[in-house]
């Protein structure tokens, strides 16, 4: 349960929101969707209450069922436009379009049966981007990938993120991930009534690397934090 909790991102902003496992992450990124509501206080986009999903608001989910197994790579990728009724030429350049930005290019006849894992996320990250929802809500996309794979995403979500100048809120528990992907992260308390902590600026230049000295210093101080939280949720029990 989430208590107290204040949040404002920018437009255009990379935001990570951090925390130990159970203090609501997926929920603030449940509100924002609107896939669930508040009991109290508001959400708002732009100054619009959130009600419903809407289509300025995409959410890309940490596993792959959400892809259609039995649609290709590029079927995939193109569905929202085609329930938007969009003309199958116009809709298959840009579906193709995006396979590209996310590196799957010749990969679009592909079923997901025949892809890996990454390129399976690749193609959840196409089919986000392809709807041009100005925010892109991510939670925990790269948690079940290998450490190689996941690094290589890593950067390429900078890329595209650094290309589209979309939002990005990015649910992640990995402290090192946060560090390398946002502008800002959000901590978040322990639960049962979660909130936000404290919000740490990351003024480093990118690219950025974990073996930077200035990574690792970062690193230590959220760990520390993060650690007290989990000895705080400990207590509590």
């Amino acid at each position: 349960m989430l208590k107290g909790l204040s949040l404002t991102i920018e437009r255009g902003e990379f935001f990570c929101l951090l925390g130990p496992s159970g203090c609501g992450k997926t929920t603030v990124l449940n509100l924002l969707a609107g896939f669930e509501q508040p009991t109290a206080g508001a959400v708002r986009v732009d100054g619009r209450p959130v009600t419903a999903p809407g289509v300025e608001r995409t959410v890309v989910f940490q596993g792959d069922d959400s892809l259609y197994t039995w649609l290709t790579a590029v079927e995939n990728v193109e569905f929202g436009l085609r329930l938007a009724g969009v003309d199958a030429g116009p809709r298959r350049a840009t579906a193709e379009r995006y396979l590209d930005l996310v590196g799957l290019h010749g990969q679009g006849h592909k079923y997901p049966s025949q892809l890996s894992g990454g390129m399976k996320q690749r193609i959840q990250i196409a089919r986000a981007l392809v709807c041009e929802s100005p925010i892109l809500l991510m939670d925990e996309p790269f948690a079940a990938l290998d450490a190689q794979t996941r690094s290589i995403l890593q950067d390429e979500l900078i890329g595209i993120w650094q290309q589209t100048g979309r939002t990005f809120l990015f649910i992640t528990h990995d402290i090192g991930e946060s560090i390398l992907l946002a502008n800002r992260i959000g901590l978040m308390t322990a639960g049962p009534e979660a909130g936000m902590k404290t919000i740490v600026p990351v003024d480093l230049a990118r690219p950025r690397r974990r073996g930077d000295p200035a990574v690792g210093a970062l690193y230590e101080r959220l760990a520390d934090m993060v650690s007290e939280e989990v000895r705080r949720a400990g207590a509590l029990r």
